[in-house]
C-alpha cells in the first residue's frame, strides 16, 4: 500500500483516498511575472511524479494545478516594464507552459487562474464575513481574524502565542490582530481592480487557492502540495479559510517539496546563483536530463544543483539509453522488478531506491546483451521502458538519444545576457567558483567569455 508523509500529522501514513479509486488533488502552482525558475521546476516536477505515479498505480486523478496571474509581484513588475498587467501574465503564462512542455509534464486536469475565479472568490470572502471569520477594516481592505481560528497553526508546527509575540503592527495598521492577514485589498489608483460588496478592489494570494481549489474538488479532497516555502504562511492560511467558509476538513494529506540549493548554497539573485529553467535546458544535451537529476533526490529533501551534479545526471541517463540501444523488441516486463519499484515508490514515492532498480535492470540488460541472450535482454529492455515511463524517462530512440551532443540546445541572446549578468553577480560577491561555473556552462554551448578593463564583460559566439 502506498504511504505519504503528511505534513499535518509530521507521519508516513496509507494514503486511503475520501471515495475509493479516485484521487482529487491541488498543487500551487506559479505566480506568473518572470520565467520559472530551478525551485519552480523542482516543484512541479515531483508532483508531475506522484499524479504519474498515482495514475499508474490504478487510481482516477483530477489534478489542478492553478496559476496565480494577479499580484503584487505581476503589477510591480509590468509598471517597471511600462507594460499593461495582464499582457505581462499572458506572456509569462505562456513563457511557463513552454518550459513544462520541454520538461515534458503532463498538464494538469485543470489550470484554474485567479481572475477567472473572482466571483469564487468573493463568495467565500462573503461567507467568512457572515460567520464572524472576516472583518472589514478601517482601511477598507477585508481581514480573515486569525484569532476565531482555534486550530491555526496546525500544518507548521506554530503556537499562536509565539507568533502573536514576534509580530510586529505600525501604528496605522487597521487590523485587529497582528496576525490577520488580507482577504480583499481595496483599490488603489492605477492598479487592477473588480467589483465586490465592499468597493472595488483585488483578492489576496492565500484566498485565491481557497476558491479555486474548492470550486473544482470541493471543500474537502485527498491531497494537497507545493513547496516547503508555502507551508506558513500561505497553507497555513488556506486551511483556516478553508475550514471556516465550508465548515469541514479541508484536506487529508499535505505534502511538500524541499529546496534547491545551487553549489550548497541557498539560490538568490543577490548571490548571482538564480537561473531559469530555460538557461539550464539550452546547455544540455536534451530537456530529460534536468528531469532526471530533479527527481534522483527523495522529493521532501534538498537538492543540491551543481555543475557536478547535472553532467553526473547527463551520464547516468546517457548510459540508461546506451543500455537499451540495439536492445530486441518483444520483451515482457520483468513482475520481481516491477515489485521491487512499487515497494520503493510506495515508500513516499522513494525515487532513489526505484533508479537503483533502474540501474539494477540496466546492468542486467547489458549482461544479457553481451552474453547474446536475446530473450532476457528483450525482457529487461521492456522492463527500463516500462519502469522509466511511470516518471517520464526512457522514452526516446536510444540510438538517437546517444549521438546527440550535450549544449545542443541553443541559448538566445536574452538567456546569455541573463547568464553573463549573473556571473558579473558572482564575482562581483568574490564567488568565484559560481562565476566559472557560468562561464564554463556558456562555453559548453559555444559562447566565449572575454573580461575586459574597468569590469566590462563582452561575449561572442564562438
Amino acid at each position: 500500500m502506498l504511504k505519504i508523509h503528511n505534513s499535518l500529522t509530521g507521519r508516513k501514513e496509507p494514503f486511503r483516498p475520501i471515495v475509493p479509486g479516485k484521487v482529487r488533488m491541488y498543487v500551487c502552482g506559479v505566480t506568473v511575472y518572470d520565467h520559472i525558475h530551478l525551485g519552480h521546476a523542482r516543484m512541479l516536477m515531483v508532483f508531475d511524479m506522484v499524479q504519474r505515479y498515482l495514475r499508474a498505480s490504478g487510481f482516477d486523478v483530477t489534478y489542478v494545478r492553478n496559476v496565480t496571474d494577479i499580484d503584487d509581484k505581476i503589477i510591480e513588475r509590468a509598471a517597471a516594464n511600462g507594460e499593461e498587467w495582464s499582457a505581462l501574465a499572458r506572456r509569462f503564462t505562456a513563457s511557463m507552459h513552454e518550459d513544462c512542455a520541454a520538461l515534458r509534464l503532463d498538464p494538469p486536469d485543470h489550470e484554474p487562474r485567479a481572475t477567472e475565479y473572482i466571483g469564487a472568490i468573493v463568495a467565500m470572502i462573503e461567507t467568512l464575513v457572515a460567520k464572524g471569520y472576516a472583518y472589514v477594516a478601517d482601511d477598507g481592505d477585508v481581514m480573515y481574524a486569525v484569532r476565531r481560528f482555534a486550530p491555526y497553526g496546525r500544518l507548521s508546527g506554530k503556537r499562536l502565542e509565539d507568533l502573536r509575540a514576534g509580530a510586529r503592527v505600525r501604528v496605522d495598521d487597521a487590523k485587529r490582530d497582528p496576525l490577520d492577514f488580507v482577504l480583499w485589498k481595496a483599490a488603489k489608483p492605477g492598479e487592477p481592480a473588480w467589483d465586490s460588496p465592499w468597493g472595488r478592489g483585488r483578492p489576496g494570494w492565500h484566498i485565491e487557492c481557497s476558491a479555486m481549489s474548492t470550486a473544482l474538488l470541493g471543500g474537502h479532497f485527498d491531497l494537497h502540495g507545493g513547496g516547503m516555502d508555502l507551508k506558513f504562511p500561505h497553507h497555513e492560511n488556506e486551511i483556516a479559510q478553508s475550514c471556516a467558509a465550508c465548515g469541514t476538513e479541508f484536506v487529508n494529506v499535505w505534502m511538500h517539496n524541499g529546496f534547491v540549493r545551487i553549489d550548497d548554497q541557498k539560490m538568490s539573485k543577490s548571490l548571482g546563483n538564480f537561473f531559469t529553467v530555460r538557461e539550464v535546458l539550452a546547455g544540455l544535451r536534451d530537456p530529460e536530463v534536468l528531469r532526471f537529476l530533479l527527481l534522483g533526490s527523495h522529493y521532501r529533501g534538498p537538492i543540491n544543483y551543481s555543475a557536478e551534479q547535472l553532467a553526473q545526471a547527463d551520464e547516468t541517463l546517457l548510459g540508461l539509453y546506451r543500455a537499451l540501444e540495439g536492445a530486441p523488441d518483444g520483451g515482457q516486463a520483468d513482475p520481481a522488478a516491477l515489485a521491487q519499484w512499487r515497494d520503493a515508490m510506495d515508500d513516499d514515492f522513494n525515487t532513489p531506491e526505484a533508479f537503483a532498480v533502474l540501474q539494477g535492470v540496466a546492468r542486467e540488460l547489458n549482461s544479457a546483451k553481451a552474453a547474446g541472450r536475446s530473450r532476457d535482454a528483450a525482457d529487461r529492455a521492456a522492463t527500463l521502458r516500462a519502469l522509466g515511463g511511470m516518471l517520464g524517462f526512457l522514452q526516446q530512440d536510444p540510438a538517437a538519444y546517444a549521438k546527440r551532443g550535450v549544449g545542443t540546445q541553443v541559448l538566445d541572446d536574452a538567456a546569455i545576457d541573463a547568464l553573463v549578468a549573473a556571473r558579473r553577480a558572482a564575482r562581483a560577491a568574490k564567488n568565484y567558483a559560481e562565476g566559472d561555473r557560468i562561464r564554463d556552462q556558456l562555453a559548453a554551448v559555444g559562447v566565449v567569455i572575454e573580461d575586459q578593463p574597468g569590469g566590462v564583460t563582452h561575449w561572442r559566439r564562438a
